[in-house]
């Protein structure tokens, strides 16, 4: 899976229920290297779902590598882990970040 693949799956997810994940935020995922790019995922209410590019209102932004972001999801790269080795990188609302395993699930 690519992360592409993953974030259509996952805006399919939201769309299908959009208060499903009992989450109001706005998620901005900078994703670098092979496969990597740039994805919205918005969650709550009206406008829920996932699209490509960037929302300078994110409350919470998430970068990393494209792999490292697939052995997340696959549950292989442990997301705290990743956090304490620098793998992956949070700006703006911690507690937002502290969501993201059952968001990605």
């Amino acid at each position: 899976m690519t992360p592409a693949e993953f974030f259509t799956n996952k805006h399919d997810q939201i769309i299908a229920n959009p208060d499903g994940l009992g989450v109001n935020a706005t998620y901005q995922f900078n994703l670098s290297g092979d496969d990597g790019g740039e994805w919205v995922i918005k969650l709550g209410g009206e406008g829920s779902g996932v699209s490509t590019g960037t929302d300078e209102a994110a409350q919470c932004v998430i970068s990393m590598t494209s792999a490292d972001f697939l052995g997340m999801i696959a549950g292989t790269l442990n997301p705290q882990m990743a956090f304490m080795t620098g793998k992956l990188r949070v700006k703006g609302d911690m507690g937002l970040a502290l969501k993201l395993q059952s968001i990605l699930s």
